[in-house]
């Protein structure tokens, strides 16, 4: 848990359009304390039931370059046309709350974060592989079919990233993916405190290794593939 005289720990979460990280965040947020989630301003118009200062900040694109301009974004990228960015002040809000900060962005913008904020721990969501994506974007049916398509060739170029992230998490089971996603996160707490853990904490610790990507190779072998992205041999450190 943290404190008001810690950093803040950073989590960074980028999945695939599709993978179904909004519910894994949503889920996270419920059951971790101490978490606050950063919601991301975008150019975008809403979509649906979507309200703003909820799901995103809508602001016009004047304002969001205008922004840009102060320097007020940690992370921004312009993607399909409209722009999304993290704003610098949800990590000095974190800090004086003394909680973590959780960042649901794209690969263009963990790639910032990164440079910036070189000890977060990031997380990649990958989806079971590329049939199974194709047929949860066809689900949502909010799309039309151009747009799927557009979005599953997004996929592929970011997967080609997967291993420039810590963790990498397979959404297939989402139970499942809800417990690892937890473990990370706390894993993560504990290893900070720099005390002997117990063997409760432990196996919260074991559970989250299993998904660091040292660890992933052969897992993510058959999900690569189906998405035409190479393994790399035997894992590798993120760069």
């Amino acid at each position: 848990m943290s404190s008001p005289s810690h950093k803040p720990l950073v989590y960074i979460i980028s999945a695939p359009s599709g993978s179904g990280k909004s519910t894994l965040v949503n889920e996270l947020l419920k059951s971790v304390s101490d978490l606050e989630f950063s919601i991301s301003y975008t150019t975008r118009a809403p979509r649906g039931s979507e309200t703003n200062g909820r799901q995103y900040y809508f602001v016009s694109r004047p304002e969001f370059e205008k922004m840009i301009r102060h320097g007020d974004f940690l992370e921004y990228a312009e993607v399909f046309g409209n722009y999304y960015g993290t704003a610098r002040r949800f990590l000095e809000e974190a800090e004086q709350h003394g909680r973590d900060l959780l960042l649901d962005i794209d690969v263009q913008g963990a790639a910032q974060i990164q440079q910036k904020l070189p000890n977060a721990t990031s997380i990649f969501i990958l989806p079971p592989n590329r049939k199974t994506l194709e047929e949860r974007l066809r689900k949502r049916s909010e799309d039309r079919e151009e747009v799927i398509q557009r979005r599953l060739i997004t996929a592929s170029r970011e997967i080609e990233n997967y291993d420039r992230y810590n963790y990498i998490l397979v959404n297939d089971r989402l139970e499942d993916s809800i417990e690892i996603l937890q473990a990370i996160v706390r894993a993560e707490r504990l290893l900070r405190l720099g005390r002997p853990l117990s063997s409760e904490e432990l196996k919260i610790v074991a559970l989250a290794d299993h998904c660091r990507l040292s660890n992933v190779g052969q897992r993510l072998k058959p999900i690569l593939a189906s998405f035409g992205t190479p393994a790399v041999p035997g894992g590798i450190n993120p760069r």
